[in-house]
């Protein structure tokens, strides 16, 4: 009831500036650890049938914040609170940029779906790094993902990439290559099999290198992919973790689509779709790739998910965590906990005892 009150007051503004004024709500909420802790205990679900070791890393719950909510890592200390098992920051990149033009964010409420086309707004990896650093020990997992500056060419991309492991490194728990958002100009030109294989290459070998020097954990790398791949690219993609030096250590299916396929809404709009409209081919994409590896690395599934049902589709279709964001916007913080609950009733109606036993039932 609340949040409906407040998301109205937030759906009269334009939705950047209604995000803008969220970010500085959780920054300075990050300053408030009374409320902090009484939001965690109105909203955390503490239970170890949802917990699990991935990549060395405790995920207390599968469900985390996927990028693009908190760009520069200013709402970190905050979002833990909301009950959410990682969290996800970035897209980040090697230098400060404003993005495309506004408007650039679209919300079509009645399908409680979005289209962006950001194209990486931020403030750059040393400014993200600066805020990192003041953390100190934080209570979930965090992710970094990483992508390239609008104005770096493609055959230079894999030096952004490089720079922003060497430097974001001692915060990362993971990181994630982001060549897939629709939003920077050629950059999903870096999934073909001929650029991308050179470019992890290079960055796993300054993680690697970067760990070594520093005597710290190496961090795994994931790819995010596009949905909007065809099968026999994305089976070309999965061949990355064969062979005893595998280029990545997960996936994370998907990014948004460029697909107005039953939208509509949304056919004269250019950028990325998410929410539901997503949900089925995320879906497709997960299974393709679970299949594809033996369900050897994990995958963090996105796309659609506003319901414990949508997190059963995901894990039972091969991943391992799964990711949200257009919920949050559309049903507020308390589609953590209403997630986690319902899949919980679920796992106990169907004799579940862990997601280890539902991973992968539907692939």
């Amino acid at each position: 009831m609340i949040y409906g009150m407040l998301r109205r007051g937030l759906f009269l503004l334009d939705p950047e500036t209604a995000h803008h004024w969220t970010i500085a709500g959780l920054g300075a909420l990050g300053h408030m650890p009374a409320t902090r802790a009484h939001l965690a205990a109105r909203y955390t679900q503490e239970d170890p049938r949802l917990a699990q070791e991935i990549w060395g890393l405790h995920f207390a719950n599968p469900l985390g914040l996927a990028a693009g909510f908190d760009k520069n890592a200013e709402a970190l200390t905050a979002l833990p609170a909301l009950g959410f098992g990682f969290v996800e920051i970035g897209t980040v990149t090697p230098r400060p940029q404003p993005g495309n033009p506004r408007p650039r964010i679209f919300r079509f409420p009645e399908r409680e779906a979005v289209i962006n086309r950001m194209g990486f707004p931020g403030q750059g990896m040393a400014a993200v790094a600066a805020r990192l650093a003041a953390l100190g020990p934080h209570p979930v997992p965090i992710g970094i993902n990483l992508g390239k500056n609008k104005d770096t060419p493609s055959e230079q991309a894999a030096a952004d990439y490089v720079a922003m492991v060497e430097t974001l490194q001692p915060w990362a728990d993971y990181f994630v290559v982001n060549v897939s958002s629709p939003n920077t100009p050629g950059l999903r030109d870096l999934q073909a099999l001929d650029a991308l294989q050179p470019l992890l290459a290079a960055v796993q070998a300054a993680n690697l290198r970067a760990a070594r020097e520093a005597g710290r954990r190496c961090p795994p790398v994931l790819l995010k992919i596009a949905p909007d791949l065809a099968d026999a690219d994305l089976m070309a993609i999965a061949a990355l973790v064969a062979g005893e030096q595998p280029l990545v250590d997960g996936f994370i299916a998907t990014n948004t689509t460029i697909s107005r396929e039953d939208f509509l809404e949304g056919a004269g709009i250019s950028g990325g779709l998410s929410g539901p409209p997503l949900r089925g081919r995320a879906t497709a994409v997960i299974r393709l790739l679970y299949q594809a590896t033996g369900g050897r690395v994990p995958i963090i599934g996105v796309g659609g998910i506003f319901s414990a049902d949508d997190v059963w589709e995901k894990i039972s279709a091969g991943a391992s965590l799964v990711e949200i964001y257009t919920a949050l916007i559309f049903r507020g913080p308390g589609v953590v906990a209403a997630i986690l609950k319902g899949l919980l009733a679920r796992m106990e109606e169907a004799g579940i005892a862990n997601l280890d036993a539902l991973r992968g039932k539907n692939s």
